[in-house]
């Protein structure tokens, strides 16, 4: 597997557009196209919240329904979250758009939002969108990086990612773009994904392989425990590349979990770094546990702790405040089996070793801790499970963008 340039649009048969369509923002994209030349197979996952947006129920319905998927509109500013059947009916008039203007079927088209929740969106703002994105599609890898920037809302940079792998002696390419900078925690997590492959391959087994590779890669990031209404990852695959089509778990699927796990962790880890008013990535290394399962909890416990991230902003090596944070996961362990330590690209540093706390260099921890990217590494010496997770320092501006979000 290699990784390459471009995102959206690297593998075959893969064109986006993106426009000023003025939903929200003025004097900045905010609607994007993503279309592939052929029908593809697909799979998605989706917010966990019982408050689902419009569009949320129109791609579930879309994926679910066991049909095919062949573009995506999506817009940003405004989440047709809380909108009734009106929310519905400006999903169906975007799908119709997409038909009217490349005859492609309203069924197999999906539609995605994100913004403020329980406004309503202007209808034919979508379809005007629609219309001028149609004349302007592109699969050059700028087209999709375009894309990519269109759907930002709060995001101070776009996410995008592309991987080549072999399968049976063809080149399979992999790539896709995100959005989410706030009101993300685990239970899908609160994003925006499309992913899209030229690879050929049954969707019972992508479903699968999406969905597994979620668990470890999206529903391990969290910014400021909100679990979104619009949360939404998407997958096409439209077999292009010409491979043989995977029906069965092998060595060409294991190849493609492998790069779909690497997309979907570069995108995760890109989203926690870009938190709201986040200044640093902050990671979750835990090592050693009993299960699987503990691993994931006891990490995400560590980045979800407000006082957590506050310490990681402050360059505080307080490590009481991470033990405190795995002693209320619901994990039961024992204190005098863990170690733990501070990590980044300054140094690492133990601080905690079998219950015991140890003399360290504090201007050595405020060292590591100043740097872009800071792990807390635990290692729990109970097991051989192991996991990571990822969120963000707590800011002063993370308070500032939330206060006036609406306006």
């Amino acid at each position: 597997m290699q990784q390459i340039t471009g995102g959206v649009t690297a593998a075959k048969g893969f064109k986006a557009a993106c426009c000023e369509a003025n939903i929200k923002y003025k004097n900045r994209t905010d609607m994007a196209m993503v279309i592939s030349e052929v029908p593809c197979e697909c799979a998605g996952t989706f917010t966990t919240n019982v408050v689902k947006a419009a569009c949320v129920q129109w791609d579930q319905k879309v994926v679910y329904g066991g049909g095919k998927l062949q573009a995506v509109v999506v817009n940003s500013g405004i989440a047709n979250a809380c909108t009734g059947k009106e929310g519905w009916d400006a999903c169906e008039a975007t799908a119709a758009a997409v038909e009217k203007e490349l005859n492609i079927p309203a069924a197999t088209v999906a539609v995605a939002s994100t913004g403020v929740i329980g406004m309503q969106l202007p209808v034919e703002k979508l379809t005007n969108g629609v219309a001028m994105m149609s004349k302007t599609l592109d699969g050059s890898l700028e087209a999709g990086t375009a894309a990519s920037k269109a759907i930002m809302t709060t995001d101070t940079i776009n996410k995008e990612v592309a991987v080549t792998f072999e399968i049976g002696g063809k080149t399979i390419t992999l790539g896709g773009m995100s959005k989410g900078s706030g009101m993300i925690h685990p239970n899908m997590c609160t994003m925006l994904g499309f992913l899209s492959t030229d690879l050929a391959i049954e969707k019972a087994l992508m479903q699968e392989a999406l969905s597994a590779v979620v668990k470890d890669t999206f529903n391990m990031i969290t910014v400021d425990g909100d679990t979104s209404t619009n949360d939404t990852l998407l997958l096409m695959a439209n077999g292009m590349a010409g491979n043989d089509v995977i029906t069965e778990k092998n060595a060409d699927y294991d190849a493609f979990v492998e790069a779909l796990n690497f997309v979907c962790t570069y995108l995760a880890r890109r989203m926690a770094g870009d938190g709201e008013g986040a200044t640093k990535l902050f990671e979750a290394h835990v090592i050693n546990a009993k299960s699987k399962e503990d691993a994931r909890t006891l990490s995400r416990a560590i980045v979800g702790s407000n006082l957590s991230k506050a310490a990681i902003y402050g360059c505080d090596a307080n490590f009481g405040r991470f033990l405190c944070a795995m002693g209320y996961s619901g994990v039961q362990f024992d204190q005098n089996d863990v170690e733990l330590f501070f990590v980044s690209k300054a140094g690492k540093l133990q601080v905690f070793k079998f219950g015991t706390p140890l003399d360290f260099d504090e201007e050595f921890a405020v060292k590591i801790m100043k740097e872009s990217e800071v792990t807390v590494f635990v290692d729990m010496h109970e097991g051989t499970e192991e996991a990571c997770a990822w969120g963000c320092d707590l800011t002063y501006d993370y308070v500032k963008i939330n206060a006036d979000y609406r306006s």
